[in-house]
């Protein structure tokens, strides 16, 4: 998913102050839209109060780097990257943020490249969920982020939850009753939904392979099975979706 990027430092038409107010009444959601060389475009109070600053204006045309502890903002910025370089969002990903009183806790963060008319990628928006989990009374959430964090990593082989639990100290019942509190989902869910985006990744990208080696790539042993549940993600099968961007691309 992605969407059309406004008009404050060259990006396009959408009222900020409507969608800042929006997101200001929000006081555990931090929002955010940034340019391609990652410069805070847009914020809400949330985000603002989180880094510790005063108001907006102390925001505006920075960079994570100039307002966050800079092993978080390194991370930040290597999710801005791939946002901004693949195309594809990043959803329900699990990482340690800074709460008001610059203590370390838990959120959920969403990223969406934003497009011009031309469908450039010019920035990306995305907002911060505050779980409210403080990482030192939490610290299995850390084992669960990396958990999600192999599954997205490594969707292309052979995943074995059992395994990965296991590496983490935890039971497979225990992880999975914990993504289904955080994510809403099982990680098995999330090992489909990765193999998938990193398929239409490819395809996006104009890939010759066919769809039979797309799904090898991605971790499918069953090109049948690849193309039903492609078709249920998407509503196309591969070969449309392939077609349906050749066409976008003309």
């Amino acid at each position: 998913m992605s969407a059309l990027l406004p008009a404050r430092n060259g990006i396009r038409t959408v009222d900020f102050p409507a969608l800042e107010s929006l997101f200001d009444a929000l006081n555990d959601v931090a929002f955010f839209i940034k340019d391609r060389e990652g410069r805070y475009v847009s914020v809400n109070n949330t985000l603002v109060r989180r880094c510790g600053l005063r108001n907006k204006e102390d925001m505006i045309g920075k960079t994570v780097l100039e307002v966050h502890p800079r092993p978080l903002a390194l991370t930040y910025i290597e999710q801005d990257r791939q946002v901004i370089d693949s195309g594809i969002a990043l959803s329900k990903h699990l990482e340690l943020h800074l709460y008001p009183t610059r203590s370390r806790g838990w959120c959920l963060t969403h990223k969406i490249p934003l497009r011009d008319d031309s469908g450039a990628i010019v920035g990306l928006a995305g907002t911060s969920q505050d779980l409210g989990l403080a990482d030192d009374l939490h610290p299995v959430y850390r084992k669960i982020a990396a958990i999600a964090q192999h599954i997205r990593e490594n969707y292309s082989g052979n995943v074995c939850m059992e395994d990965l639990a296991a590496s983490e100290g935890l039971s497979l019942s225990r992880v999975e009753r914990l993504f289904q509190r955080v994510f809403h989902y099982s990680p098995r869910q999330l090992l489909l939904q990765s193999r998938l985006a990193g398929a239409m990744s490819m395809i996006e990208g104009g890939t010759e392979q066919s769809i039979a080696e797309i799904a090898y790539a991605c971790g499918y042993t069953d090109h049948s099975a690849f193309s039903r549940q492609f078709k249920a993600h998407t509503g196309m099968s591969p070969v449309q979706f392939r077609a349906h961007c050749r066409s976008q691309a003309m």
